[in-house]
């Protein structure tokens, strides 16, 4: 889409509209000391095809995976898309499709979405799924929020500190406003969260576990769902590897109340951070309180199937003191390039991707032992493990990324300072053999 600039004629024509004499004077309410008192620094204007070259330029200061080998994870990852995905979402019923708020002319986004969530809550094991979010960190944050309100004795929910970082910070911003409180639950030696920990927790409304956790681990929902229930609480299961449900049991088939995660892995690219997908399923108990759009299959006057928007509790659709959030999107271009994934790739083929993940980090992980790191945990885990690196290890993981064109993992000690000179390895279904064999071989050179 080109840039057209108001000519002074448009400005004067919206002043006049406004009310205002000037631009300074429609912007005269924010205060002075927050003005630029030297003006902006803007450079002089260029050509078209000279502001192409100047923004090619600096775009190829970024490293793109595709040039790269990535064994990096941390909530973002990896994957091979069919090629039928994007060339399918890109058909401009899907790309140019906006809310569906007329059923007759939105059939199409409708089913769509219908079916997103028909898939969503198979993967996950519950039985209603919404019509997605922005990201797992303001999904899980939502299901904070349901926690709270539905026990109103309670003013704190439990959060295991090896849930993602950023939704941890996610769910504080949420909270604290609200006047409520989020109390984080330790790790054990082991990398996974402490359970006797969160038992002697009193005051909490719920209980949040990621499983895989952030280390990869794989958590005991089952514990965590015995121990919920003595306290009369929700227990909220989150991830970011949807790709995990492939091999591993479900959260419903632990009796989570609410599911939270990222779906980026299901067909959408990383894009240097975004935008991802957030997965919010829950029990049909849990149907009036969730946030978003629910879609439902009916028939019309001729008996034949239709799609209708059946639940929505955005404030755009009630009154506002009556929504359950004000700050959820439908994203539903992603939420129809993740149908189509799994529609595409169907149950065997995300068991055997899956499969293909979980070999691959356990091969990676046994070459870089053999290359001298020392493993920080023993439990099963899913496509993402802790090494702790031998001496010297960050100087040649900085060379790796120049000569070799290899990002090797994830330094832990900015987000958990306790681990330092521990790094979190990941390795996907894109990742070769070779590729893993040459990266044990210059870290052990």
């Amino acid at each position: 889409m080109r840039y057209l600039p108001h000519t002074q004629e448009d400005i004067d024509q919206m002043l006049a509209v406004s009310g205002h004499a000037s631009l300074d004077d429609l912007f005269e309410t924010i205060p002075d000391e927050l003005k630029t008192k030297e003006g902006l620094n803007i450079p002089e204007a260029m050509s078209e095809w000279d502001l192409n070259a100047h923004m090619e330029e600096m775009a190829s200061a970024n490293i793109a995976c595709k040039n790269y080998t990535c064994f990096i994870g941390a909530g973002s990852y990896d994957h091979y898309i069919p090629s039928i995905v994007p060339y399918l979402v890109s058909r401009s019923e899907f790309m140019t499709a906006y809310t569906p708020y007329q059923p007759e002319v939105s059939q199409g986004t409708l089913q769509a979405i219908y079916e997103f969530q028909t898939m969503i809550t198979e993967l996950l094991g519950m039985d209603i799924s919404t019509a997605s979010h922005y990201d797992c960190g303001t999904a899980l944050a939502e299901c904070a929020l349901i926690a709270l309100r539905k026990n109103r004795k309670a003013d704190k929910i439990a959060v295991s500190s090896l849930v993602h970082p950023a939704h941890r910070d996610i769910i504080n911003t949420y909270v604290v406003p609200a006047g409520f409180e989020m109390v984080e639950i330790p790790a054990t030696d082991q990398g996974l969260t402490d359970l006797a920990a969160f038992e002697a927790m009193e005051g909490v409304a719920g209980v949040a576990v990621q499983s895989p956790n952030f280390f990869g681990n794989i958590e005991d929902l089952g514990a965590f769902r015995k121990a919920a229930d003595a306290k009369k609480i929700l227990l909220i299961a989150s991830f970011t590897e949807a790709m995990a449900y492939g091999l591993l049991k479900n959260p419903g088939s632990f009796g989570a109340d609410l599911v939270a995660g990222e779906g980026q892995s299901l067909g959408i690219a990383k894009t240097f951070g975004g935008p991802g997908l957030g997965l919010l399923a829950g029990t049909k108990k849990m149907m009036r309180n969730l946030p978003g759009r629910l879609i439902g299959k009916t028939k019309d006057a001729n008996g034949e199937d239709g799609y209708v928007l059946t639940l929505a509790t955005r404030e755009q659709h009630i009154r506002r003191d009556k929504a359950s959030s004000n700050i959820c999107s439908n994203n539903g271009l992603n939420a129809t390039t993740a149908s189509i994934y799994l529609a595409t790739i169907g149950k065997i083929g995300i068991r055997e991707i899956a499969q293909q993940n979980h070999d691959k980090a356990v091969y990676l992980k046994n070459a870089l032992v053999d290359a001298g790191f020392e493993p920080a945990f023993d439990g099963p885990f899913f496509n993402e493990f802790v090494l702790k690196a031998p001496e010297g290890f960050a100087e040649k993981r900085a060379a790796l990324i120049k000569e070799n064109c290899m990002f090797a993992g994830f330094p832990l000690a900015s987000l958990y300072p306790e681990m330092k000179d521990h790094y979190l390895f990941c390795a996907t279904e894109t990742v070769s053999k070779e590729a893993m064999d040459l990266l044990a071989k210059e870290v052990q050179s």
